[in-house]
């Protein structure tokens, strides 16, 4: 009985630790070393120049709506790779990743991914589609 006692234990502590660090109010951090974040409007005048955006959220978020033109490559999938990366645009191009918002950590992933691998011209558009949709774009 004391050993079901203290399994019951240590499983409670576990789902308590390791949920502790993933909380509904987190946010995408304000900036990431080797990438230029971006507002709102400056991402308007990229897209207008028609840089490529990449929208790194999962597929029913991008079907439900995204940057008009904008690539779809998730951050979480196994498609997310330096060839694929590659296809959209060149290492020393410029390249701009976004996803939900300030409250999703999507884009900076990407956007720490991308620089590991050798992309030197990242813009980071932390506020990202919701950013968008706020701004009435």
């Amino acid at each position: 009985m004391k050993n079901k006692q203290l399994l019951l234990i240590l499983v409670s502590l576990f789902v308590l630790v390791t949920t502790e660090n993933v909380k509904a109010g987190d946010l995408a951090p304000e900036k990431i070393a080797g990438a230029r974040t971006i507002s709102t409007d400056t991402a308007k005048l990229l897209l207008d120049r028609g840089y490529p955006f990449v929208d790194v959220r999962g597929q029913s978020d991008f079907d439900k709506g995204h940057l008009p033109g904008a690539y779809h490559l998730s951050v979480k999938s196994a498609d997310f790779t330096v060839e694929k990366l590659s296809k959209i645009a060149a290492k020393d191009a410029t390249i701009i990743f976004y996803c939900n918002g300030v409250a999703c950590m999507g884009s900076a992933m990407a956007t720490e991914k991308a620089i590991q691998w050798g992309w030197r011209n990242i813009f980071y558009y932390r506020e990202g589609y919701k950013g968008w949709l706020d701004a009435g774009y």
